[in-house]
Order: C-alpha cells, then sequence, then structure tokens
C-alpha cells in the first residue's frame, strides 16, 4: 500500500481465518469498507502450506465440554461439520477447484500403546446424543489405509480434504470481486488502541473502526495474546506421482488419516496420485520467534520422513518430491480462543487454531465478523469468546520446559513404535504437553 486510508473493519492477517471474516463481513454488510492487510501473499503463512485436512470438532468433544454446556458443545460441533459442506458449496458458487473431496476421515492405531484411543472421545459423542463415527475393525482399516501398521482405527464420514493453497487463492479472487481491499506484502507494525485505531504499516497507515487480528501463530508476538498460544512447527513431504502404487497397496479412496500419536502424523493422497505425510514435530523457538525453522527445518524433515517409511515401508524407493515445514498457533486444549483486547472496544482477535483450522476458520469467520461489527448473536455469544484458559509461562520457563517435555514425548512415542515400554520420566513428561488434535484416552 501506498499513503492513508481509512476503513470500517481493517483485518490483520490474509489467511483463511483473515479472509473468511472479510468475507463474512460483507454478506453481513454489503456496503462496508473492509481492508484486509497481509506481510507475505494471503495464505503464505499456515493457510498456504498446510495439510490440506478439513476436519470437524467432533474430536474434541470433550475439550468443548470442559468449558461449555451440553447444548452449546454440541452447536459448535454440528457447526464445524456444517462449515465442511459450506466449504464445498462456497467452492461450487465460486468454481474454485481446490480439489474438494470428501471422502472422510480415519482416526488410527499404529502400536498398542495407541489402541482404542478414541475410546472416550465416542462415548463422550454418544453421551450427547451423536454418532459421528463409525468403529473398523482390524481388518478393515488396514485394507482401506493400505498399511498393516494400522491396529485399529474408527471412520468419521464428514471430514474432507482440499489443496489449501487452491482455496486460499480462490477467496481471495472472490474476496476481490466484493469490493474488499486487500495489500499484500505489507507488514503491520503497529496498531493504536483507539477508536479509530490507526494501523502502522509498510508504506503507509489505515484508520478502522474496528480491528481483527487474523494473525495466527504470528499473534505470540502481541504481548497481551503471547502467553495464550505457542507456536510450534509441523513438517510436511509429498511423494512423487505413484498412482499405480497406491492402487496396488489399496490406498484408493481418498480418505484422510491421522495416528494417534501426541506428535501426530497425518496423511492423505492428492489428485496427481502423491502422498502428502506430515508430522506435528512440535519444534519450538526461543521467545515464540519464527524463524526459519518454521518453512523448513532438517530434524523434523527426518522424523517424518521415518514415520512416512515405519508406515508405508514397500513405499522405500519412492522419490520425495517436496518437504516443507509450517507455524501452528498451539493453545493448551487445542481448541481456538477469541475476544476483544484489553482496555479496547474494537480490536478483537481469534487465535490458537492449532493445526485444524481449515474447517473450523470458517467459523472463526463467522465469530470474528459479529465482534468487528457489534452484533449480539449466536456467535459473538459462544463460549469460544472470552474464555478462560490455561496459558503458557513466560520466558526462559517456556522454552525451556517446553523442549523438555518435546523430547520427552518423542522419546516414549519413538520406543512405543518400536513395541517397547517407554521410560518412567519420559511418561511423566509427556503429561505436561498440550492437548492434541483430538482428545485421546
Amino acid at each position: 500500500m501506498t499513503g492513508s486510508t481509512v476503513a470500517d473493519v481493517a483485518v490483520i492477517g490474509g489467511g483463511f481465518v483473515g479472509l473468511w471474516t472479510a468475507l463474512e463481513i460483507k454478506r453481513v454488510l454489503p456496503g462496508s469498507n473492509v481492508v484486509v492487510l497481509e506481510r507475505d501473499v494471503c495464505g503464505g503463512g499456515a493457510s498456504g502450506r498446510n495439510g490440506g485436512f478439513v476436519m470437524s470438532w467432533w474430536p474434541k468433544i470433550a475439550s468443548l465440554l470442559s468449558f461449555c454446556n451440553v447444548e452449546d458443545a454440541v452447536f459448535l460441533a454440528q457447526s464445524s461439520e456444517r462449515a465442511i459442506d459450506e466449504i464445498r458449496a462456497f467452492c461450487e458458487t465460486h468454481a474454485i477447484d481446490a480439489h474438494f473431496r470428501q471422502s472422510g476421515w480415519l482416526w488410527t492405531a499404529t502400536t498398542e500403546a495407541q489402541l482404542d484411543s478414541w475410546r472416550e472421545t465416542v462415548e463422550a459423542c454418544a453421551n450427547v446424543g451423536a454418532q459421528p463415527f463409525t468403529t473398523l475393525t482390524a481388518r478393515e482399516v488396514a485394507r482401506r489405509t493400505g498399511s498393516s501398521v494400522h491396529r485399529a482405527g474408527v471412520f468419521e464420514r464428514s471430514n474432507a480434504t482440499v489443496q489449501p493453497a487452491a482455496l486460499v487463492k480462490g477467496m481471495r479472487g472472490v474476496a476481490l470481486a466484493a469490493g474488499i481491499r486487500i495489500f499484500e506484502n505489507t507488514k503491520v507494525r503497529d496498531f493504536s488502541r483507539g477508536r479509530p485505531s490507526t494501523i502502522s504499516a509498510d508504506g503507509g497507515e489505515v484508520r478502522a473502526a474496528a480491528v481483527v487480528l487474523a494473525t495466527n501463530a504470528w499473534a505470540a508476538a502481541i504481548p497481551e495474546l503471547s502467553r495464550l498460544i505457542v507456536p510450534v512447527n509441523s513438517s510436511i513431504i509429498v511423494t512423487e506421482p505413484i498412482p499405480e502404487r497406491l492402487e496396488q497397496i489399496g490406498w484408493t479412496g481418498g480418505e484422510s488419516i491421522t495416528d494417534s500419536q501426541l506428535m501426530v502424523n497425518y496423511y492423505r493422497t492428492t489428485r496427481d496420485g502423491r502422498i502428502a505425510f506430515g508430522k506435528g514435530s512440535g519444534a519450538i523457538e526461543y521467545g515464540a520467534s519464527i524463524g526459519k525453522r518454521f518453512s523448513y527445518d532438517e530434524e523434523s524433515r527426518e522424523l517424518t520422513c521415518r514415520d512416512f517409511l515405519r508406515t508405508f515401508p514397500m513405499l522405500k524407493d519412492v522419490r520425495i518430491a517436496h518437504a516443507w515445514a509450517g507455524p501452528i498457533d498451539r493453545t493448551y486444549d487445542s481448541l481456538p480462543v477469541f475476544g476483544t483486547l484489553d482496555g479496547t472496544q474494537n480490536i478483537h482477535y481469534g487465535i490458537g487454531w492449532s493445526g485444524n483450522g481449515v474447517g473450523p476458520s470458517r467459523i472463526g469467520g463467522k465469530i470474528l465478523a459479529s465482534l468487528a461489527l457489534g452484533k449480539k448473536d449466536e456467535w459473538s455469544t459462544c463460549p469460544l469468546v472470552g474464555r478462560a484458559t490455561r496459558t503458557f509461562p513466560p520466558e526462559p520457563f517456556r522454552f525451556i520446559g517446553g523442549s523438555l517435555v518435546r523430547r520427552a514425548v518423542l522419546r516414549k512415542e519413538q520406543r512405543e513404535n518400536l513395541g517397547l515400554r517407554p521410560r518412567a520420566v519420559d511418561v511423566a513428561l509427556a503429561r505436561f504437553a498440550p492437548a492434541g488434535l483430538e482428545d485421546k484416552s
């Protein structure tokens, strides 16, 4: 951008959360003046380089029930399921080729220690009158995943996959067509806490009546939010196209898959017959800074390759064509937190997507749009807004403690993968780790 401009709402961050928020504001109030400020290109952060899993919050029903009543928890879980269909409809309406495929998700166990990890989640769903999961036999889960390392599992039919960069590119185009002004390669330097707020950015400034902070892991740089999240890295490798090999091993249904490790493995096939295999490798940096290891980290890549070969040993001759990493804004319970910065009435945030933001970011856009527009509705008053959540310790305790816990989890799960009993000290330290992608028994 160049010079100064004004806006009704300025959204800082051009990923899924920021773009859904801007689009929702324009849907609710078509005449509104909305600006999006993005330090890179739209989707340049986590939104454009994740695994492309479009998941619900049913695997987090126990976490939801820890701070919601039953009615609210079911509302949020059902809303997250509907968000998957809304993304499909959005792509169809706007002719966005985001490779959307609704083939479901397999939550599996690949070691004896992981067996029945989903039991309490399935029971919690049944207790609120929901049955999103179907239990599979060991034979069935091995057949559908193409690997006998999978010993058991459950299936959630509603889940989908997308090519995330294609989706965010399509959203950007729709936003521009709706009259939303997007300034890319525009780093925000600071913003005032008054009303209106003055946002100082590369090349100029924006005066906005309301501000939405949708910077995800980069929100750790904001003092008021720094202890709500910790940025951790996740690593992904992608194979060369191997459609014939996928046919041979039997993984042809397009299901997305995760195991039940805390440092979860997540993997899916692509339209052109590749395997995208990711691992929540959990590397952190001092001061919650986001450095080079959040774009590429050799240690994380090696961990990911090792688990890929353990899962699909018959593919050891397959070439790895691409590898990268991305930042995750992890909360303690792996659910997002929404609110308004203390001392302000017009600066709102939604952070803490914890590796599951592709689908739920659609809900986040509705919540943040309602907050920015001052609406009192089911979104602005839902229990995710202003909730009390466990915070991370300040530095240096966050980095030292987080590193110790991460190493303990790695050692524990490596021994379990080998069929060995983990050391008691590692088991004890691993209990301090934040909750994972799923609520595990």
